[in-house]
C-alpha cells in the first residue's frame, strides 16, 4: 500500500467545502463557513459540507 503524502492530503482536503445545493467545491476558512459568511459562486446559498475523504 502507498503511504499518504501530507502535502497532497492537505491540497486535496484542507479547507475545501461542497455546496449542499449545487455540489460545487469552494476553498475557504472553516470558521467563515460556520459563521455563514461564505456564499456559493453558482447558487448564492450559504449551506456547505466538508468534502468526503476517499
Amino acid at each position: 500500500m502507498a503511504t499518504k503524502i501530507p502535502a497532497t492530503h492537505a491540497r486535496l482536503y484542507k479547507n475545501i467545502f461542497v455546496c449542499k445545493n449545487c455540489k460545487s467545491k469552494i476553498r475557504s476558512d472553516p470558521r467563515k463557513v460556520l459563521e455563514g459568511k461564505v456564499r456559493c459562486r453558482k447558487c448564492q446559498k450559504k449551506v456547505f459540507r466538508p468534502i468526503r475523504k476517499k
